[in-house]
């Protein structure tokens, strides 16, 4: 693979066709100058750049952001297999560029890094809680809608969140059989399990959440610490989570983590408080997936 420094490709009069191959926003936010766009993490990548470049034998220079980003690498990979003859990858990408004081066109750097600030409101009708519950030979899985929820942000760090869960709209998603689905269903209701008659919603209240340093997108960057209140029971509760701007007035969080329903006196198949169970045996730990979308309120 050929490679090309930023002081050679700045030194070259006739350049090469210029390809930045982050997503589009990124490119409006910052590019080398006469730089086109494709990304490379679609599927139509290749498509795009046959377009821009009809000639597979035309100079063609990749880059993306640098830092040790496989983005531009894969590019010119990917172009090699449809027959690119002429590709080299400016491993530096944006990150050197900047470095060296080099010109970008766009609207700017700091467009591309969202700082999102204020209080947001869970939207109950994208947001949910999905949940599995297994024993030894068989599991399911469902759905729980929230019933609302506040998240506050201040200069990009989450100071508080609440989410309430609406108890009553626990569903099954696995079981095809209507009957079946719907006797699960009243026993997950009953007192067994969640007693919902008694105590229609559970809430989770996030006191303090941890920023972690030494994460990358898609892995938890914060650790949440607070407490849960199901069955009338609050116990404390810590996870970590992925929470991001999706713009400067929505935010996006998802979480998971194992739940012991024993600790708030769902008791039913435990094979910890029950002994000769048999078939009736029910994992205490559920696991749930918790996805938050939230809107700006203020």
């Amino acid at each position: 693979m050929k490679t090309i420094t930023a002081k050679e490709l700045s030194a070259l009069k006739n350049g090469p066709v210029l390809i930045h191959v982050l997503p589009e926003e990124h490119y409006e936010c910052a590019h080398l100058p006469g730089a086109v766009n494709a990304c490379v993490y679609e599927m139509v990548f290749v498509d795009r750049v046959a377009e821009l470049v009809p000639d597979k034998e035309a100079a063609v220079v990749v880059y993306g952001t640098g830092d040790g980003s496989l983005d531009a690498a894969t590019a010119a990979e990917k172009l090699a297999k449809v027959g690119y003859t002429n590709v080299s990858v400016f491993e530096g990408g944006l990150a050197e560029w900047r470095s060296l004081g080099l010109p970008l066109e766009g609207s700017g750097a700091e467009a591309c890094e969202l700082t999102p600030e204020g209080l947001f409101e869970v939207d109950t009708s994208t947001s949910v809680v999905r949940w599995t519950g297994r024993n030894l030979f068989n599991h399911h899985h469902g759905t729980i809608k929230l019933a609302g929820g506040r998240i506050e942000v201040e200069r990009g760090v989450l100071k508080h969140a609440r989410f309430t869960l609406d108890m009553n709209s626990i569903a099954c998603e696995d079981l095809v059989d209507t009957a079946y689905n719907a006797m699960l269903i009243r026993h997950l209701r009953d007192e067994d399990f969640f007693a919902v008659e008694r105590f229609p919603t559970a809430e989770f209240i996030c006191e303090r959440a941890e920023a972690l340093a030494a994460c990358t997108a898609g892995t938890p960057n914060f650790n949440m610490h607070g407490s849960i209140t199901l069955r009338g029971v609050t116990r404390p509760l810590s996870f970590p989570a992925v929470i991001a701007a999706a713009d400067a007035d929505h935010l996006t969080g998802q979480a998971q983590f194992e739940l012991d329903r024993t600790q708030f006196g769902s008791h039913y198949g435990s094979g910890r408080l029950f002994a000769f169970l048999g078939k009736h045996i029910v994992n205490d730990h559920v696991h749930l997936h918790l996805k938050v979308h939230a809107k700006r309120s203020r």
